[in-house]
């Protein structure tokens, strides 16, 4: 069942017209969702674009820091939305509270995105940015020893795949936050077949955003994380889960799986979320507890080095 507060925001904006584009091409699907949901902005002390490294040249990335002349851990955020759509405008919000909240910077990555820059090109970006962050870091005013990466959906997947990938490195993050991750393309799992074919977040729009991130190849598992052989030696996770999501089944199979892999794992299935609730905070309770449990679980790694 759907939390009230979530499921009256749903009608709204389903009674209000909100439809998306068909057929969907990433350019009309980046035009109805690449617009900020429309709220007074958390106040940051600083915050300011920057230019980051990149896979080929430079991205655009931003910088939140609620206390500027401090040195703060800071957070690398990569935006959800289906590696098609999704701008550092669109989760500014996510950025600010997670500031806010972590008592931490955020440094908010604008990656290249697909179909135009399929994989690996979205990873090679958030990786090579991770790369520069100690020569950025007094720039910056964080500390880049210890820092942590987040994201939400397609974010997530990057998340989990910047973790494996600088698996047993210096450059690893300290804890990998993973709001309700794509982490594999595969379309038959209970809480798949369950999905409704109308909502937030449809199997039919999954299988075309992965299509337009890895086209037809089987993904490997930098990809798809869920594939990885090993994932022995990650940080540690916390995964935030929604119950009514066709993401959800993995994402719990790929939480249980770090547990028994020995990586510290907390594990949040929230049984009244629906995909992307946790972009609502302020709005749902049930968001603002989702953002509490990524915060929480920040501060004390954070606290702890």
């Amino acid at each position: 069942m759907i939390d009230p507060v979530l499921q009256q925001m749903m009608d709204a904006m389903a009674a209000s017209g909100f439809a998306l584009p068909d057929p969907i091409t990433p350019v009309s699907l980046r035009a109805v969702l690449d617009n900020p949901f429309p709220v007074e902005p958390i106040p940051i002390a600083e915050v300011r674009d920057v230019e980051v490294a990149g896979g080929e040249g430079t991205i655009p990335a931003r910088l939140y820091h609620p206390k500027p002349g401090e040195t703060l851990p800071v957070v690398v955020l990569i935006h959800g939305g289906g590696w098609v759509v999704g701008t550092l405008d669109t989760h500014d919000g996510l950025a600010r509270v997670l500031a806010r909240e972590a008592g931490c910077a955020v440094l908010s990555l604008g990656y290249r995105l697909a179909p135009e820059h399929p994989y690996p090109a979205p990873l090679d970006d958030c990786l090579a940015a991770i790369a520069e962050l100690p020569a950025r870091a007094a720039e910056f005013g964080v500390r880049a020893e210890g820092y942590a990466v987040a994201g939400d959906s397609a974010g997530g997947n990057l998340a989990a795949a910047v973790a494996l990938a600088l698996k047993g490195k210096p450059t690893a993050p300290s804890r990998q936050v993973l709001f309700y991750p794509a982490l594999d393309r595969r379309f038959d799992t209970p809480s798949y077949l369950a999905a409704p074919d109308e909502g937030i977040l449809t199997v039919d729009m999954m299988r075309w955003f992965w299509h337009q991130y890895v086209g037809d190849a089987e993904p490997d598992a930098l990809a798809a994380p869920s594939r990885a052989t090993s994932l022995e030696g990650l940080p540690p996770a916390t995964v935030v889960l929604a119950a009514n999501d066709p993401l959800h089944d993995e994402g719990f199979a790929y939480a249980v799986a770090l547990m028994k892999a020995g990586v510290p794992t907390d594990l949040h299935s929230f049984s009244g979320g629906t995909h992307g609730f946790a972009s609502f905070f302020g709005i749902a309770p049930i968001a603002d507890q989702a953002i509490a449990v990524a915060a929480g679980a920040l501060r004390v790694t954070f606290q702890r080095q």
